[in-house]
């Protein structure tokens, strides 16, 4: 049951704040929110377990609430896992989660997120994710629902050898608002962090990419990656990124970059030429952009269904 205490808009971070500076939280709320119970999920495996099967989790939205998830993943040493996380609700309610994943020493985490809350919805995630000596997370999050949703992540590496990896797809149409912030901070030597994102906007939707690779001046051999790539489909849409690396050991390989524009005219000519019309051509170059990402899923099983799900996305948005 949801309590009778309505959400103070007041004590909610604002663009007047340099990490929210592109989204404008208290504008997107619905008005009169009730404050719903704390919704807790506490995933633990034993040092050594191996679970062969995935482990799906459910958050769904209520209209007229304020949803406080918190998901809470440990992995003891060597154990692995891998977990599909998914949004949807109806109606306008703000999901306002906080997840903590703790990997062991050798812990592998595979973590599909798939946030497809309702269009009236507001989806908050603020993650941290600690990993210690040769810890392996491996994250993928497709973006397709909610008119404002923001993912924060700060993951830290406090072991030598550990690697993270957050790759992911956002499919935005009408005047959605996606933000994706990653913090990485690598605290020991010879770590690993990849981040590699592709964005589709179209119609009135914006798009938000801000990612850090802190290196620690005893972090030497470090290796962090980070690409953002968008595709706006309209002149109306936009996209902000703000790529930072902040490096204090001098024993490292770092890059960031980002692209942000429209489909190449030259491609679409020469698939014309080959007979496919001009929607069937967008549709074919939009459908592989995505898919390189998609891609980066282990799971083959899982992969399939991501890409069902972004070809389904795109037939139905692409032809309005």
């Amino acid at each position: 049951m949801a309590s009778p205490v309505a959400i103070n808009k007041d004590n909610l971070p604002t663009p007047k704040l340099e990490a929210w500076k592109y989204t404008n939280l208290p504008r997107a709320l619905p008005d009169a929110l009730k404050q719903a119970n704390v919704n807790e999920v506490v995933i633990h495996k034993n040092s050594g377990e191996v679970c062969e099967q995935l482990e799906n989790i459910v958050f769904t939205g209520v209209a007229g609430e304020e949803q406080l998830p918190v998901l809470r993943i440990t992995l003891e040493k060597g154990a692995q896992a891998t977990i599909v996380e998914r949004h949807e609700g109806e109606g306008a309610y703000w999901k306002n989660m906080i997840t903590e994943i703790n990997l062991a020493q050798g812990a592998i985490l595979r973590h599909i997120r798939i946030q497809s809350d309702s269009e009236e919805a507001v989806n908050t995630n603020m993650v941290n994710i600690t990993t210690e000596r040769d810890a392996v997370y491996d994250g993928f999050t497709l973006n397709i629902g909610a008119k404002l949703s923001r993912h924060e992540i700060t993951a830290t590496m406090n072991g030598t050898g550990a690697e993270v990896s957050f790759n992911g797809v956002n499919l935005l149409a009408g005047s959605q608002h996606g933000d994706t912030t990653i913090l990485i901070n690598h605290m020991a030597p010879q770590c690993n962090s990849n981040q590699f994102y592709r964005t589709v906007l179209d119609e009135k939707a914006k798009g938000v990419f801000q990612g850090k690779v802190y290196v620690d001046q005893v972090a030497q051999k470090t290796d962090g990656y980070q690409l953002s790539n968008a595709l706006l489909l309209s002149d109306k849409a936009e996209m902000d990124t703000k790529p930072e690396l902040e490096i204090y050991a001098d024993d490292v390989k770092c890059s960031h970059g980002s692209t942000c524009g429209q489909l190449e005219e030259g491609s679409l000519f020469y698939l014309r030429q080959r007979g496919l019309t001009d929607a069937q051509a967008r549709l074919l170059l939009i459908q592989a952009f995505v898919d390189e990402a998609v891609d980066k899923v282990v799971n083959e099983e899982q992969k399939e269904k991501l890409l069902q799900v972004t070809s389904d996305w795109l037939s139905q948005n692409l032809q309005k």
